[in-house]
């Protein structure tokens, strides 16, 4: 069940994120193929455009023609250049994964490492296609997924910070493209024999030097010129003379666009700050380029007029003070520059004035040379900074190398000139390149896999590359002639040397030689070249100019201006007082002036250039990338088409797609293949056991191909027609669904299985754990009740004797129970006489804590009475002292409350004194009986004859009554209880006797013998 589970994960390509590109062939209908190769109707170029568009729509950005990656600039940012998608394409086959420009780095990376053949990356298109972003993706690719030291870590740094320079000195905003490269870049990336980058190097080619004194309406000059004033600090500006204000600048405002909504100049300006740094500038030379920059910019501003005999001089003296400064040299030097030209006639050096056109267009030329050599120096001071130089492993010849070709695209403009002339004769040499390595390629991967080669039928426009290149009859050869001959030579007369030269080219046309159709769209003035890409106007005016460098020619030429003296040496006697900037020395070497030698031209430098170029390329393992611009307007999700079929003709796409589909359409590695589809034969499903091209071999008669639509070689196969592969892949979309259901019953299976012996396998293991835990607290508490046991019993036995460590225990436990004992049985009130009975070691603390508790009741309830209760509670209590214990209804009373008054108004007799009058009973003491009778005598004392004798009295609340009658007469300890008799005086010295007797009701007589005789029931037994 395991192998078949196996088997069907495999058939289905789950390999987490390292998905098969062909994966995506079912979804073709909506998001187009991945490779142009596998398109059917290949030769369309519709179909092409379509399948662009499909992606594009789906933000598929990336899309193969072979081994050629097209790029669509989405104009937007797309999560898709994360670290994480990074690492999914790293070490991964190219065709495993989706098309992304990071496969096309880690291909080349992998094949440097392995092959040990240096390799190259070509990178075109027009300017907004996004080339600069693609480079830097390659570089940030390789500083993440390479190797890494501290040594390497700075190299890293400084690769990837070149980029803010070289584009704050070498980008500006076009009408195409707010960040284009006005310059084209080659650049070798140096890696040491782990695969670390250690170091590299760049050329740069035809920098387009004319921006720095025009620009068309709505472009501007290169970005430095605008960072440095937005975000240069005040005293610097202070100092360079510079105003925060890019109006008050001529080179500024042409293009009339000084500000850009996707351009930040202050935070641009930080950038290109700390960038330097890195890259190792040290302050000087920092400050240094910055005069120079600040410079270009004064030069702008220095105005000429014109004397009465037509002669310039300078009306801006300022900016020649700033220059002055700024440069290092005297103000009276830069001024005879500027307005004279050092003409040598004969040995003697003679200086002629200029007139004002002539200042003007020479003060031009020296900021454009300035500016471009600078911009040279600059580029060099970043390949000195990018050198190895580890001693510990230096760098052998065998060293391996990546190099990034970011060049500008074919260009076709309502006027072209000289610039788009030498850039579409680049793109020529480039696209010849790129035709003679494709078809070696192929050539070669035929004959390596057994195959035969049919030869290719395609332009080879190497016929254009000789017209353009070709010594002595070629076009730059003829405007170099036309350039350096003696007389009155023009653009004009360059043209008919053209027509009279190379007239008779097939792929060279003018406006004399075209038939009448082609004249209506040419101008006198222009000629065209059919490029392989399509037919281009060229205006020839300005092309002497451009390619004659002025500073570059010889003094000695009338159209040398004279101004290379101001930095080399204006002339011999001024040279002991001129001081040049050290930047600027290097740039402008004084052996110009000696050599003799007359300088190159600006077409043949270039094409010098472009032949060192190839050299290099031809030495390298190409891969390319093709950049598209989806729209004019840098909107995102905007497809123009009618842009779009522009570019992918200028870029030769559909040719690259025919050279490809010349032969067979997709060619796959044996196990790649037979993974992927061996479950649509019974014979190779789930596994094939035996060689794999048997394997294969199986598997393609099962699926009927015919002879002619595939080849084995001998570790692929070679499919012609992309119908062939698309039935296969439906066949397998098909068959996904058995295989669906097969995988979803094996892994529900296995998963439950799975689950199960888990959780049994977890069951087992808690009851384990559960056990142990029981026991443990079993044999812990049984041990704790052993030991405790043991505890007491000795401290039992010792128990009578002082405290020592055998009975403190026991001592210390009685105490603890019975203080635990008496915090649960407390007395609740004051009448609650239980206590618990201590042991013998607490009595004394026993008794304490009765009292103190006690004391607490009491208090306690004691705080919560009323007055009233209060004055209750005390008569109550001298009732107690009185007649506790001594009088039969005593204990009847305790319970019933002592009222304030048991007098109705009508019962208080008006003889007797007012009751709010004092009173002050006098009688020596109260006699009452111990029985339960109502009866008492006050015994009143005998002070005259007329005083009757005691008071006998009777009252039914007798207790009360006598308790306030002693409180009130102060008499509670003369209150007599008596048991038997009591004996009154009854007036003049005669007494009577009151006998009590108990009874079983109350009577009271006169006896016998002359007593008063009182029986009063028993109602308490004291």
């Amino acid at each position: 069940m395991w192998t078949m589970l196996r088997a069907c994960v495999c058939a289905l390509g789950s390999e987490g994120v390292r998905v098969m590109m062909e994966s995506a062939l079912t979804a073709r209908d909506r998001v187009g193929v991945q490779d142009f190769v596998l398109l059917e109707n290949h030769t369309s170029e519709a179909a092409f455009i379509e399948n662009l568009r499909k992606r594009f729509k789906e933000n598929l950005i990336y899309t193969y023609i072979g081994s050629v990656l097209v790029s669509v600039n989405p104009y937007k940012e797309l999560e898709i250049y994360t670290k994480q998608h990074m690492e999914r394409y790293r070490g991964v086959n190219f065709y495993e994964v989706s098309p992304h420009i990071y496969a096309v780095s880690d291909n080349a990376y992998r094949s440097m490492r392995t092959e040990r053949r240096d390799q190259c990356i070509l990178i075109s298109g027009e300017s907004g296609a996004g080339k600069t972003e693609a480079s830097k993706k390659i570089l940030q690719y390789y500083a993440v997924t390479c190797p890494a030291s501290e040594q390497v870590q700075t190299v890293k740094d400084r690769l990837l910070q070149s980029n803010p320079v070289l584009e704050a000195f070498g980008n500006a905003k076009t009408l195409r493209n707010d960040n284009s490269s006005r310059f084209g870049k080659y650049m070798d990336i140096q890696f040491d024999f782990r695969g670390a980058p250690v170091g590299g190097h760049i050329l740069n080619y035809l920098l387009e030097k004319s921006r720095v004194v025009h620009q068309n309406h709505g472009e501007r000059n290169f970005h430095i010129f605008y960072q440095l004033i937005e975000g240069g600090e005040e005293d610097l500006l202070r100092r360079l003379g510079l105003e925060r204000n890019t109006q008050q600048y001529q080179y500024l405002v042409k293009g009339n666009c000084p500000k850009v909504s996707s351009i930040n100049d202050r935070n641009d300006w930080k950038a290109v700050r700390k960038a330097l740094s890195v890259i190792g500038f040290n302050d000087d030379e920092v400050e240094e380029l910055l005069n120079i920059i600040a410079s270009v910019l004064h030069l702008g501003n220095v105005q000429f007029g014109a004397e009465e005999s037509g002669n310039a001089y300078i009306t801006t003296d300022t900016q020649i003070k700033y220059l002055a400064r700024l440069l290092g040299v005297e103000g009276s030097i830069l001024k005879e520059a500027l307005t004279h030209k050092k003409i040598i006639a004969k040995g003697e050096e003679l200086m002629s004035p200029l007139n004002s056109e002539q200042a003007a267009s020479a003060r031009d030329a020296l900021s454009k040379a300035v500016y471009g050599r600078t911009f040279t120096w600059l580029v060099n001071k970043i390949n000195l900074s990018l050198a190895y130089k580890d001693d510990l492993y230096p760098l052998s010849k065998n060293a391996s190398v990546i190099g990034l070709l970011d060049i500008y695209g074919f260009e076709v403009f309502q006027q072209n000139s000289f610039e788009q002339f030498c850039i579409n004769y680049c793109n020529e040499k480039l696209q010849q390149l790129f035709i003679e390595l494709t078809l070696k390629s192929e050539q070669e991967e035929y004959e390596s896999e057994g195959i035969t080669w049919e030869p290719v039928q395609f332009f080879n426009n190497k016929i254009i590359c000789d017209l353009v290149e070709e010594k002595f009859k070629g076009i730059i050869s003829i405007l170099d002639e036309e350039c350096l001959r003696p007389g009155d030579a023009s653009d004009l007369t360059f043209l008919e040397k053209l027509e009279n030269t190379v007239g008779g080219h097939a792929h060279f046309v003018t406006h004399k030689l075209a038939d009448g159709k082609t004249r209506k769209v040419m101008g006198r003035e222009e000629f065209r070249l059919l490029h392989y890409a399509g037919e281009v106007n060229y205006n020839v005016n300005g092309f002497l100019d451009k390619n004659n460098d002025l500073l570059f020619r010889n003094l000695k030429e009338v159209r040398a201006l004279g101004l290379t003296v101001l930095f080399c040496c204006v002339n011999a006697h001024h040279t002991s007082s001129l001081c040049c900037s050290s930047i600027l020395t290097q740039c402008f070497d004084r052996e110009e002036l000696t050599d003799k030698k007359r300088p190159e031209t600006t077409a043949t430098q270039f094409k010098n250039s472009l032949a060192k170029l190839m050299e290099i390329l031809m030495s390298k393992e190409p891969s390319y990338i093709r950049c598209i611009k989806p729209n004019d307007a840098k909107q995102a999700g905007r497809f123009d088409e009618v842009l779009i079929r522009h570019q992918v003709k200028y870029l030769g796409l559909m040719e690259n797609l025919r050279v490809r589909r010349a032969g067979f359409a997709y060619r796959r590695r044996y196990e790649v293949f037979l993974q992927r589809y061996k479950s649509l034969c019974p014979d190779t499903w789930p596994n094939w056991k035996g060689r794999l091209a048997d394997g294969v071999s199986t598997l393609v008669k099962h699926l009927g191909y015919k002879p002619e639509e595939y080849k084995l070689g001998r570790s692929k196969i070679f499919i012609r027609f992309p119908k062939t592969l698309f039935a296969t892949e439906d066949a397998l979309e098909v068959r996904k669904h058995s295989l669906a259901t097969k995988l979803q019953a094996c892994w529900r299976g296995y998963s439950q299985k799975s689950k199960y012996l888990k959780m049994r396998h977890s069951a087992i293991l808690i009851q384990a754990w559960w056990r142990g835990i029981l026991a443990l607290r079993e044999a812990k508490r049984r041990r704790t009740a052993a030991d405790t046991i043991r505890r007491f019993i000795k401290g039992f036995i010792y128990r009578k004797q002082p405290r020592c460590p055998e009975n403190e225990y026991f001592l210390d436990y009685v105490r603890y129970s019975f203080l635990m004992n008496l915090w649960r049985n407390l007395p609740k009130t004051v009448l609650d006489k239980s206590w618990p009975t201590p042991p013998p070691a607490l009595t004394e603390a026993s008794e304490q804590l009765r009292n103190l508790c006690m004391q607490n009741m009491v208090w306690t309830y004691c705080k919560r009475i009323s007055p009233e209760r209060k004055h209750q509670l005390e008569q109550k209590l001298v009732a107690s002292e009185i007649f506790k214990d001594k009088k039969d209804n005593y204990p009847q009373s305790v319970p019933k409350l002592f009222a304030s008054t048991r007098l109705n108004g009508e019962e208080i007799s008006p003889k007797v004194p007012n009751a709010h009058e004092p009173c002050h009973p006098v009688f020596p003491c109260i006699s009452v009986s111990s029985l339960s009778d109502g009866l008492f005598v006050l015994h009143v004392p005998c002070e005259d004859n007329k005083q009757k004798g005691d008071v006998v009295l009777q009252s039914d609340h007798v207790i009360e009554t006598l308790t306030k009658v002693a409180i009130c007469a102060d008499k509670i300890n003369n209150v007599n209880i008596s048991q038997g008799s009591i004996k009154f005086t009854v007036g003049r010295g005669k007494e009577g006797v009151i006998d009590f007797t108990p009874g079983s009701e109350l009577l009271v007589t006169k006896a016998k013998n002359g007593h008063l005789s009182v029986t009063a029931p028993r109602l308490n037994s004291r």
